[in-house]
């Protein structure tokens, strides 16, 4: 099973540590993919946002950065926000990604959990679902050889168009889902990868989703396809160190969002519930985090899994120590 990390680059400050500058923390996002390539893991992902709290915008400007100081971590998004995205522009990015980095770029299209882009590029919430649908089918079209003849609702139709520039393998696109049974749906039917955020309650749960998506893929005539996991966690020496290093930071960003969506603040009894062996949440030891993310691969049947840990924004060199204890000791351990 492939190991990684991914990042939205968070700016949160946390009690009376100020958030970093956006210069500063995108500094550090390249360090710290640097050094998940030191530490023998296999992927390093940026998400898209639109918002003062996260520094990544631009994830194939990041990746291209990281690419520059690497050489055989696979770069992904994580994701890319395709609903609000101009399909020609987003594989031309990816596809320039893919050319730098010698074939190891990837592209997870989702629908995004937050709203921002839409507004800011002038797109209608109301046609959530059907830009995605149009755009990824687009996108699709466009990764194929040969010139694109195209029309569609949100965008100038294409005649006879050629993208460049073209990649030397077909571009990997993956389907990013929160847990719509519909959306595991299409990534089966159109035999893509699959990759489930898992933020919350019990990653068990999810697998009537990967049963569903096998039975899409069957059904849309598809040969099997990786399913990753993106989950938050935090690795420490001692459990006692992982738990004051992370809950402080991990509590001011799920707080902050709560009361843009409604939720109540992160209490410590929710935090431990969720940290707990059946919950989402992988902190603690290396010893105990490898047991869960093994239960979790053999619970859903994984390929790949992503640890998420500056949820909120941690302290650069704490973020380095967990790179390196995932994967010199809790990497070994799962595999």
């Amino acid at each position: 099973m492939e190991l990684g990390l991914t990042t939205f680059a968070e700016m949160i400050a946390v009690g009376d540590q100020p958030a970093p500058s956006a210069g500063q923390r995108l500094r550090e996002v390249v360090e710290e993919a640097v050094a998940t390539e030191r530490a023998g893991l296999d992927v390093y992902g940026v998400g898209e946002h639109h918002r003062a709290d996260f520094a990544a915008s631009s994830p194939a400007m990041v990746l291209s950065a990281i690419a520059a100081r690497t050489e055989r971590i696979q770069l992904t998004s994580a994701v890319t926000v395709l609903s609000s995205a101009d399909p020609v522009r987003t594989y031309q990015e990816f596809a320039t990604l893919d050319l730098i980095s010698n074939g190891r770029a990837e592209l997870m299209a989702g629908r995004g959990s937050f709203i921002e882009s839409f507004p800011l590029f002038g797109y209608d919430l109301s046609d959530y679902d059907a830009l995605f649908e149009e755009k990824l089918a687009l996108l699709l079209k466009i990764r194929e050889e040969g010139p694109t003849n195209w029309s569609g609702q949100f965008r100038a139709p294409l005649t006879d168009a050629v993208v460049y520039p073209r990649t030397e393998r077909p571009l990997p696109v993956w389907i990013a889902v929160g847990g719509t049974p519909e959306s595991v749906a299409r990534a089966g039917l159109l035999g893509l990868p699959l990759a489930i955020a898992i933020i919350g309650g019990q990653p068990a749960r999810f697998r009537p989703l990967v049963d569903l998506y096998h039975r899409a893929l069957e059904e849309g005539g598809h040969d099997k396809q990786p399913v990753a996991v993106h989950a938050h966690g935090y690795i420490a020496d001692t459990d006692s160190q992982a738990v004051n290093d992370f809950y402080a930071p991990y509590a001011a960003a799920m707080s902050n969002i709560g009361r843009e969506r409604g939720w109540g603040p992160m209490t410590r009894q929710q935090f431990d519930a969720l940290r707990s062996q059946s919950g989402s949440l992988f902190v603690g030891t290396p010893d105990y985090v490898a047991e869960k993310i093994a239960d979790i691969r053999d619970t859903l049947g994984l390929d790949r899994f992503m640890l998420h840990t500056s949820v909120g924004t941690l302290p650069h060199e704490k973020v380095l120590r967990n790179i390196e204890l995932l994967g010199e000791k809790v990497a070994p351990q799962v595999r």
